[in-house]
């Protein structure tokens, strides 16, 4: 993040972003639970230190405690795997509960998930003209679903509208990530996604995002993903790749799938050195709750948020349910209803409210203005490219 760095750090932060409207109509029971997370103690000796622990305030339980936290801080999860399950159902209803899968509203307000991206990804296989397709028609079908449950879903396409969908209550749904064969080599392709809602794109699987890193092409990519705003996901990159697209990125980029390597030696998890990496860029790693990257326990998943915290920085670790992905989950994280638990195991290990209003709303917030700022700054000096493949890589 090389030239528009100052101008990044310009941006709004986290502290000024419009609040859910859960904060301002939380009830007075609600607001009795809340209100100790953040009041100070009083001045003298033993006093706590600003961005004290959540539950450093006087007891109380931290399950409780996490609901209300949440209620204020609502969940930006950052993958969901629903949309190809749910063109493999014959029928369903979000909205009234689908018990065959991981993911509806009724487990979405109670985890208080306020805003999903949805995965477009494609199983293997899929190249060219046909992931071209399958990727169209999943984006299709997210958009024909939300539109099927109006009053639980709302489409979104950046920090402001995800807001707002939370502020009328609704489950915000942003499109990505999608995979880089469905770009097929392709900027006109990548631009058309844009405009109708593709936000994240993983950069692995293709000749220009492999196991050397970018290519030419592959930088060129990157570049006309920051001009549109588009993110790129470094989740299954090689370690070349992260490293260049860390380098030349503009906006933030994401880790949409990937914890803590030096915990638990999965491929998708990034080893120290480039979570550091990560940070110094404002990048976003957004822990998977699954029980292969991260360990078949909530403390599991609880000790590698603070591994990510203490390398990258609060303001670059986030959440990633990967619900409806077929992967295995932790106990007492079966679904999306799962989240209070989590949380309420992070205040019982002293993070300040503070830190989990980051982890769980504000860095993903800070991540999609950041990555509108880019664009709008990018398009005033670079018309849309028209590099080829053939062209910069031979």
């Amino acid at each position: 993040m090389a030239e528009l760095q100052d101008e990044l750090h310009a941006t709004a932060e986290v502290g000024e972003l419009d609040p859910p409207a859960a904060v301002r109509d939380a009830g007075p029971e609600s607001l009795a639970v809340l209100e100790p997370l953040a009041a100070p103690d009083p001045p003298g000796a033993g006093a706590e230190p600003a961005g004290a622990p959540a539950d450093a305030a006087g007891g109380g339980d931290p399950l409780a405690r996490a609901h209300a936290l949440l209620a204020a801080h609502p969940v930006a999860d950052g993958y969901s795997g629903l949309p190809w399950v749910l063109r493999h159902l014959p029928w369903y209803d979000l909205e009234l509960g689908e018990s065959t899968i991981d993911t509806d509203v009724p487990r979405l307000r109670e985890g208080h998930v306020g805003a999903l991206f949805w995965s477009l990804h494609l199983p293997e296989g899929l190249a060219g003209e046909r992931a071209v397709g399958a990727t169209l028609e999943q984006l299709d079908l997210v958009r024909t679903v939300v539109e099927a449950h109006p009053e639980g879903l709302r489409m979104a396409h950046g920090a402001a509208q995800a807001t707002d969908a939370t502020n009328c209550g609704r489950v915000a749904v942003l499109l990505g990530p999608a995979g880089a064969t469905a770009l097929d080599d392709s900027l006109g392709i990548l631009r058309a996604l844009h405009t109708l809602g593709l936000r994240v794109v993983t950069l692995s699987g293709t000749s220009w995002a492999g196991e050397n890193g970018l290519t030419r092409f592959g930088e060129e990519v990157v570049r006309e993903m920051n001009r549109l705003g588009v993110l790129a996901d470094l989740s299954g990159a090689s370690d070349a790749t992260v490293r260049r697209a860390v380098a030349i990125s503009k906006a933030p980029v994401l880790c949409t799938r990937s914890a803590a390597r030096a915990l638990r030696p999965h491929p998708s998890n990034l080893p120290d050195d480039l979570l550091v990496a990560l940070g110094a860029a404002k990048g976003l790693c957004l822990v998977p709750l699954t029980a292969e990257q991260t360990g078949p326990s909530v403390r599991d998943v609880a000790d590698h948020l603070d591994h990510v915290r203490a390398l990258a920085g609060p303001e670059c670790v986030g959440l990633s349910g990967t619900y409806d992905s077929g992967a295995a989950h932790p106990q007492d994280l079966p679904d999306a209803s799962g989240y209070p638990r989590l949380v309420a195991e992070l205040i019982g290990r002293g993070w300040s409210e503070a830190d989990l209003a980051l982890l769980t709303w504000g860095n993903v917030q800070r991540v999609l203005r950041s990555a509108d700022f880019t664009a709008r700054a990018a398009r005033n000096r670079r018309e849309p490219s028209t590099a080829r493949i053939a062209d910069l890589d031979g």
